[in-house]
């Protein structure tokens, strides 16, 4: 995959180039953008500019891409290949924009570590750059052309808002117009985008968190995050009747299609995907094993509660096990009290199951830890972050 020629020169600067990549990514971004503005109108987040979390994103990708290449030549790393498409499609990104992050990217490499970037160091970084942007490209095109229409932004009508604890707001969106529907699939997400106080248009993704596989409505619930711009003026401004611009329906993190058990751990408005699943495992009737563990501040916390209860109930091969740190005054019916953190030694796990995690990152690395002790595979362990993936750069 990466050249001979390449290969060493890779294996002697990656420390390095990780190393200073902290510095490279904010003069990577601060150029691009005053180069190119108008990728901060609806493509790139201003609030994850802000808070440097896009920037780490970057820089854990591009070094773990490049150190998957040294470790393992003959393959991709296909899990980590497959979030960054699915996140890129939901945001519209296109080959060209790829030339426009190299010819910053490495403007920017070269101001922070100078005379180090010699003429042999920028041929194999750029090899390295490209053959992770071309397995994007080919991820990225096919992607595209799964969907029922060719637009990136289509009118959705808010159809209903309602509270659903945690501080979030359930939105149910109905089509504007004739564009046809792709249906999505539990676990999956679409980006939401509108206009800003300044004016500026700003995209975010959000699970979808009941009945996915619909193309009739578009179902997500939304958690007010004060720091950031899409969520206040959803939750604030946004009314009935109002027409929003939602993309087509994106996600990796869906169950398999099999019989297999399947365990959803989740924490705080985490919940959103595993309450999709849940909806959809009960409305195809499944006979799955289900284990659904959360943890949430208190009982009235817990966003989306009835219809997880709801979809448990109707399973007939489910348990719920919710951790709170406020105990309610009394135990709801059909799910199992624990007080504290979520421990998952407290719960007979079923052999051979998949699972799924989505909440706060320190919380999914806790857990994650605790199944593998328990004897979960690594491999059988996935999971869904909100905003850049973090856990690369970790």
């Amino acid at each position: 995959m990466l050249s001979e020629k390449s290969r060493p020169v890779i294996e002697a600067t990656a420390g390095v180039v990780a190393e200073n990549m902290p510095q490279i990514t904010p003069k990577f971004y601060g150029h691009m953008f005053e180069a190119h503005p108008e990728l901060l109108d609806g493509v790139f987040s201003r609030a994850n500019q802000r808070n440097g979390e896009q920037a780490q994103a970057l820089a854990g990708s591009i070094v773990k891409f490049a150190v998957h290449l040294l470790e393992h030549p003959d393959t991709l790393p296909e899990a980590v290949l497959a979030r960054i498409a699915h996140k890129h499609t939901a945001l519209g990104i296109t080959p060209d924009q790829y030339q426009i992050v190299y010819e910053n990217l490495f403007w920017a490499i070269g101001d922070v570590l100078g005379e180090a970037v010699t003429p042999e160091v920028a041929e194999a970084w750029t090899e390295v750059y490209w053959l992770m942007a071309d397995a994007l490209i080919k991820l990225e095109k096919d992607l595209y052309a799964k969907q029922a229409n060719d637009k990136m932004w289509t009118d959705w009508k808010v159809a209903s808002k309602e509270p659903t604890g945690n501080a979030a707001m359930t939105f149910r969106f109905v089509p504007a117009d004739d564009t046809p529907v792709t249906p999505g699939e539990p676990g999956g997400y679409v980006s939401v985008r509108i206009k800003v106080e300044d004016g500026l248009r700003q995209a975010r993704q959000y699970s979808l968190s009941q009945h996915a596989e619909s193309t009739t409505e578009r179902v997500i619930t939304v958690k007010l995050d004060e720091a950031g711009e899409v969520s206040p003026m959803l939750i604030q401004s946004v009314q009935e009747g109002d027409v929003v611009e939602l993309s087509n329906p994106y996600g990796e993190i869906v169950p398999t299609r099999t019989e297999a058990p399947i365990v959803l751990a989740t924490a705080g408005i985490g919940i959103t995907p595993a309450a999709s699943i849940l909806n959809s495992l009960a409305e195809h009737r499944s006979s799955r094993q289900v284990t659904f563990l959360h943890a949430d501040a208190s009982w009235d916390s817990v966003a989306l509660r009835d219809q997880v209860m709801e979809s448990v109930a109707a399973l007939e091969n489910a348990q719920a096990h919710v951790w709170l740190g406020q105990a309610p005054e009394s135990a709801p019916e059909g799910v199992e009290l624990h007080e504290g953190r979520m421990d998952v030694s407290a719960v007979q796990l079923p052999q051979g199951a998949e699972v799924i995690l989505c909440g706060p990152l320190p919380f999914m690395k806790s857990v994650r830890s605790d199944l593998i002790e328990a004897g979960v595979p690594a491999t059988a362990i996935r999971y869904e972050i909100f905003g850049p993936d973090l856990w690369l750069a970790a």
